[in-house]
């Protein structure tokens, strides 16, 4: 495994930071912009399949507008004129939000997720909703998105759609959700960065409703920039999600240019699923680690944190059969017989197992807290190998469940090559809270393996 370019060579190409720039210097209009995604999207969709709606005399009548403001000296967003793809799960007014499953086909939402209202509000063109598993969980659904890197293999899951449009050079970013390892897998499959922000960063007003306790919305996106300049404009308090508490927006977009202020020192974690690993990663992130050499700590994580899997999947498929009850009480012969098994798991969960696993997270959070007053990260897979070959499955999340159990911010980042040409990304783990100097070491590594 070696280490590789960042997404089917459209990362330099395809940067919503550096789109903005030559918006705002006169070098190129939204519309013109505009008009280059959707030929890059005509000449791939057919294969790729990453759109569930793409939404063109919309998206051109929002680049017109957004030309018009530029013309008249009107204040600029931070997205002015760049075009983003949402996830099908995520509200859109103007929009269909299906939720990959024909339970829900044709369904109109009257209002913009919160998310989404904070990147209208910055300028960003809506292109379209991106496909995505039935009900963002494991089986494909009707969605038939396939991997950019080879049309054969998975993009992964449930953030499939908005990974394989980056990935395509269709958008220079997308949303994403994850819940188990919905944005970091599909990144890591389809070479391009995949950013989950530490828990409660981003409202989830107006996104389908799966786990409480473990939703996320995040970003796919082209670069590191990308992903920080993206996700910092929806992270703005909103008191309709309880997860979120008032406080100032770090410049994830600044901070992706940054470097640490000192030594940087990441601990090199093999987790407890270490044996689902390939052994393809498993050398590589050997190779890693002595390569990076002492910035670099093996570290075993805590006894406490071998039943993290167990207790995500006891929290997970609980919430799942309370919030998709409707669905499977009137259609569950149209709902995959993977997502059955996981409601009627779900409904068989004892409340003391189903609290007990709740109220772990916050203890174990705060241990992984006080591992990390004395590094700067945790380095670990983002998955166990490259993405599989064929479409029945999405792969899997278990490199993934631990953070998102304990609401960690995540990077993937899409350093390494396997022997089958396709990408696989190296996963860094920050504490709560954290998410600028997670950015930080990102940018760090990425130049340390450059050089």
């Amino acid at each position: 495994m070696t280490s590789g370019e960042t997404s089917s060579g459209t990362a330099q190409t395809n940067s919503a930071s550096a789109l903005v720039q030559r918006i705002r210097d006169g070098e190129i209009t939204a519309s013109e912009a505009l008009e280059a995604y959707l030929a890059r999207i005509d000449e791939s969709e057919p294969t790729v399949q990453a759109w569930d709606y793409l939404a063109r005399d919309n998206a051109r009548k929002q680049a017109e507008i957004a030309d018009k403001a530029r013309r008249r000296g009107a204040p600029m967003g931070a997205l002015h004129g760049v075009p983003l793809g949402v996830k099908d799960i995520i509200d859109t007014f103007d929009m269909p939000t299906q939720y990959g499953t024909p339970l829900h086909k044709g369904r109109r939402p009257r209002t913009d997720a919160y998310a989404v209202e904070r990147l209208r509000s910055q300028g960003a063109i809506l292109l379209g909703k991106t496909s995505t598993t039935e009900l963002a969980t494991y089986a494909p659904g009707v969605t038939k998105t396939r991997n950019p890197h080879n049309p054969e293999h998975t993009p992964g899951g449930s953030s499939s759609g908005s990974a394989a449009a980056v990935a395509a050079g269709h958008v220079p970013a997308a949303l994403g959700t994850q819940t188990n390892g919905s944005v970091i897998r599909p990144a890591s499959f389809c070479g391009v960065w995949g950013y989950k922000p530490t828990f409660g960063a981003i409202s989830r007003t107006g996104v389908l409703r799966q786990s409480p306790a473990l939703d996320h919305v995040g970003v796919l996106a082209a670069t590191l920039q990308d992903a920080g300049l993206v996700a910092q404009q929806m992270m703005a308090y909103d008191s309709r999600d309880s997860a979120m508490r008032p406080c100032a927006a770090p410049d994830l977009h600044q901070a992706a240019s940054e470097l640490p202020p000192v030594a940087p020192l990441m601990a090199f974690v093999k987790t407890p699923v270490w044996d689902q690993a390939d052994s393809e990663t498993q050398n590589a992130f050997g190779e890693l680690a002595q390569a990076l050499g002492d910035a670099v700590t093996e570290l075993a994580l805590p006894d406490s944190f071998a039943h993290i899997h167990t207790m995500h999947k006891t929290v997970m498929e609980t919430e799942i059969a309370r919030n998709y009850h409707r669905d499977y009480e009137r259609g569950a012969d149209q709902l995959s017989d993977s997502l059955r098994a996981q409601i009627e798991r779900g409904r068989e969960v004892r409340a003391v197992d189903y609290i007990r696993s709740t109220e772990s997270i916050g203890a174990l959070a705060a241990i992984a807290d006080e591992i990390l007053n004395d590094y700067d990260v945790f380095l670990t897979p983002a998955a166990p190998g490259t993405a599989p070959h064929g479409l029945d499955s999405t792969g899997s999340a278990t490199f993934c469940t631990i953070w998102t159990y304990l609401g960690l911010p995540a990077l993937s980042i899409p350093l390494m090559t396997g022997a089958n040409g396709l990408p696989i990304g190296v996963q860094l783990v920050g504490a709560r809270g954290d998410d600028a100097r997670l950015f930080r070491m990102a940018n760090w590594l990425v130049r340390s393996v450059s050089n």
